[in-house]
């Protein structure tokens, strides 16, 4: 005579109730895994940008503009970084699209974020042929604060050009 097996629903509930109490200490700790990820993914983003117009300007022998721009096809000084910016071949005015500059790469900004800047790159930053980096406040050693709820990090623009990401809390 075959027995039959299955739960209880006593052992049900026993298995339903851990399961509850585990979730409500791994969710949590996902949110905030999730919330520096996506921290780490901005910050990575921007210094992509950094690196990119960079070797552009070495590349093509020439000064290379990334500045802040919520259209995606101008600079705009009136935005802030994390609306959006642009890098393109600049043949002319820093900080300024004009008609023989061509745009090389747009970014639409970073979402759930907030960036600033110091005065040396308040607006824009160039490369030089020679990799070294330029600024609408001069040249100087400067950074840009990448924020979010309560984590942050830091990409510094040293005075050779070369851009590196710290972490910094709390923002």
């Amino acid at each position: 005579m075959p027995t039959c097996s299955g739960f209880t629903m006593l052992e049900l509930m026993i298995t339903l109730s851990i399961g509850a109490i585990l979730a409500t200490i791994a969710v949590p700790s996902y949110q905030s895994i999730m919330v520096q990820s996506r921290l780490s993914t901005q910050a990575n983003e921007f210094l992509t940008a950094l690196h990119y117009s960079r070797s552009e300007a070495v590349k093509r022998g020439r000064r290379v503009t990334m500045c802040k721009s919520n259209s995606g096809t101008d600079c705009t000084n009136g935005s802030n970084w994390q609306d959006g910016w642009i890098v393109y071949s600049d043949s002319g005015e820093e900080g300024k699209v004009d008609g023989s500059d061509q745009i090389l790469r747009v970014s639409p900004g970073l979402k759930g974020s907030t960036m600033s800047s110091g005065k040396t790159h308040e607006h824009w930053i160039s490369y030089l042929p020679n990799g070294s980096s330029e600024g609408s406040g001069g040249l100087a050693n400067d950074s840009f604060t990448l924020c979010n709820s309560a984590q942050g990090r830091k990409i510094i623009v040293n005075k050779t050009g070369r851009p590196y990401v710290t972490k910094i809390s709390p923002c």
